[in-house]
């Protein structure tokens, strides 16, 4: 997106798709927080040494960052589109109506952050797959496994 020029020929099409696809999985995400409050996260394994009791903290951390990020990425991402007043249309189903201009260089301001926050996420994301690889590779526990069973519904028994 950033290497492309504002005469590119993909850069319209690009930019609709970039914020389409945006609002849709703030959309997810939001879904999704709505269920992890409903529904008690899996508990973590016991924490028998002090190493341990540090990995799960680290781990909710990883985890609050990870949803922190993603909600800065799409809150500034709306900021951006949304601040000349023209509404996001969402592949022509919907469209996300303008809060308009709220600050003085909205779009500048909005774009460094969403900029940034994009890339810290890039990097919270392979520490987070480092970690759930390390788990499964190196201390040979069920957290890996643990975490793709919440994924993947149950399978009903005959």
């Amino acid at each position: 997106m950033v290497e492309l020029s504002y005469y590119d020929p993909f850069y319209r099409d690009a930019l609709y798709i970039h914020k389409s696809v945006g609002i849709l999985l703030s959309i997810l995400i939001l879904l999704r927080l709505v269920w992890k409050w409903l529904n008690p996260a899996v508990k973590p394994l016991s924490a028998a040494t002090p190493l341990q009791r540090l990995q799960n903290i680290l781990a909710g951390c990883v985890h609050l960052v990870l949803y922190l990020g993603l909600v800065t990425l799409f809150l500034s991402g709306y900021l951006i589109s949304t601040s000349d007043g023209r509404s996001i249309e969402v592949f022509g189903w919907f469209s996300v109506a303008s809060a308009g201009e709220l600050f003085d260089r909205q779009s500048d301001i909005a774009g460094t952050i969403h900029l940034y926050v994009a890339w810290g996420l890039l990097a919270v994301v392979v520490i987070h797959i480092l970690g759930a690889l390390k788990h499964h590779f190196i201390n040979k526990d069920q957290t890996l496994a643990r975490m793709i069973k919440v994924m993947t519904p149950k399978k009903h028994e005959e």
